[in-house]
């Protein structure tokens, strides 16, 4: 086996073995303890420029599948893990997971202590890095990783978007019965922006009974409004949402034009919006494992979470909107609702399931207020 080598900014150097492609890839180094979905978490743009971490011991053990992408191709920089499974055994496999990362030109690094670097994060927080099986310079890698750019004030949203507006139409496979009804002639017609949006994300919205247009992360919010959507949803996406002021500046324009939906980088665009302000957490929040309160109903949503940014609850005016999700972790906002208009967020994802389908009620929400604009 080939080695190779992470080494993060602050001097910390942790040496394994190599998997995946024979390369150099830096970015910042995250963590995310979801127990199963790796090949989701590859292929969601959310994790463009970062080396992710899995707290799981075992990875790669179920292979990979078309089925299972959320975008058309793996986003993360590289990938750090207890152990890499060479052998997949499962009926839905196509293709093994280390064949995957490969083809896209991905470096793996296994054998090292995963539970020592997410406590290193945890305590020092997420740092810039560089994994290389290339190279066995730690001091050169050392310096390469602290010249990278930070995470903070990086637009990566824009660089993930799509060039050109697209329709999508393929619902939530299988469907419940309930769902089946829906998933008949389209509702309602939601404009989507793609801030690096997840492909559940668009078949939740068709399977609640919507026809879902696309549009690049640009758009402004007269071409929006002459689409003529009964509603407009805010995606996920990776980076820093303060640079995203002119993309918060238009969708301030369709406040009490039409319904709002955002989530994760939506959510927070959608606070910059509302006059708030964002910041950067330690560590972040990333995985399928997070309580949330539900201020309105008083119960806990166990959610799935992928970020590295918050709203700053201080900076919501009361007059403007209220706080309707709390993360019983850290007391951080994972939810806000317009006081006067249709506009609401989440900062987490319900069309992931973790709970599984403890929030799956927002996209409900979503269509109710738009039948309800509509009269």
């Amino acid at each position: 086996m080939n080695p190779a080598i992470l080494a993060l900014e602050d001097g910390t150097v942790f040496e394994g073995r190599a998997f995946g492609a024979l390369t150099e890839r830096s970015g910042e180094v995250v963590f995310n303890t979801s127990l199963t979905g790796y090949q989701e978490i590859f292929t969601d743009p959310s994790y463009s420029g970062q080396i992710v971490v899995l707290t799981y011991p075992q990875i790669g053990n179920y292979g990979a599948n078309d089925e299972d992408m959320e975008s058309a191709r793996p986003y993360i920089e590289g990938l750090a893990v207890r152990d890499f499974s060479p052998m997949v055994s499962n009926w839905r496999s196509d293709q093994a997971a280390d064949a995957f990362l490969k083809l896209h030109n991905i470096p793996i690094i296994d054998s090292i202590d995963t539970r020592k670097l997410v406590r290193h994060l945890r305590t020092r927080g997420v740092m810039r890095g560089v994994l290389s099986s290339i190279s066995t310079d730690v001091k050169g890698l050392i310096e390469k990783a602290r010249s990278i750019p930070s995470m903070a004030g990086l637009d990566l949203a824009t660089r993930v978007s799509t060039v050109g507006s697209y329709a999508w139409t393929s619902p939530v496979e299988p469907c419940s019965p309930s769902e089946r009804i829906r998933n008949g002639e389209p509702l309602h017609h939601v404009v989507a922006y793609d801030f690096g949006i997840k492909r559940n994300i668009l078949r939740r919205l068709v399977t609640s009974g919507c026809r879902v247009t696309v549009v690049p992360a640009g758009t402004s919010a007269d071409d929006v409004l002459a689409l003529r959507p009964d509603g407009v949803f805010l995606s996920n996406g990776p980076g820093d949402p303060e640079p995203l002021e002119a993309q918060a500046a238009e969708v301030q324009k369709l406040f009490g034009k039409t319904p709002i939906f955002g989530i994760c980088l939506g959510h927070q665009i959608l606070g910059l919006a509302m006059g708030g302000k964002t910041y950067k957490l330690k560590f972040g929040h990333r995985g399928g494992n997070h309580p949330v309160l539900n201020k309105k109903t008083n119960k806990v949503e166990i959610t799935a979470q992928n970020h590295g940014f918050a709203v700053d609850p201080d900076s919501i005016h009361d007059n403007v909107a209220e706080i309707t999700h709390v993360n019983l972790n850290d007391q951080t906002v994972e939810g806000l609702r317009h006081k006067s208009e249709p506009v609401f967020c989440v900062q987490y994802h319900p069309e992931a399931a973790p709970g599984p389908h403890d929030s799956l009620y927002l996209f409900d929400d979503f269509t109710r207020l738009m039948q309800e604009h509509k009269k």
